[in-house]
């Protein structure tokens, strides 16, 4: 078995290092130079209402969304073992779930 070499810089100089990271003045990361104003935010256009979906939620759903909404804001979110829950609750008439909401809203 053959010793190895003592370490040394010199011996380093003779070795090809590639450093893929390595930026070249002449190579162009960017195809086109930015322009003064490319970083500015733009807004969307607002929605236009003639290309809304034509759909309405029955009483039940509309209940059951009201339901949710009214437990969230009162921070209490409902969990998805609630769901079955939500869904007898929201099958009450109107006038038993608004009062489940006005009391869910006076609890905040």
């Amino acid at each position: 078995m053959t010793p190895l070499p003592a370490w040394s810089n010199e011996s380093l100089s003779a070795c090809a290092v590639v450093d893929p990271y390595a930026a070249h003045p002449h190579d162009n990361a960017w195809p086109t130079p930015a322009q003064p104003r490319d970083d500015l935010d733009c807004f969307l256009p607002p929605p236009n209402p003639a290309h809304r979906l034509d759909y309405a939620l029955t009483p039940h759903d509309q209940q059951r969304l009201a339901l949710h909404a009214a437990l969230t804001v009162a921070g209490i979110p409902p969990m998805p073992e609630d769901r079955a829950v939500i869904d007898q609750l929201s099958t009450l008439p109107a006038d038993v779930n608004n009062t489940l909401q006005r009391w869910l809203h006076h609890t905040q």
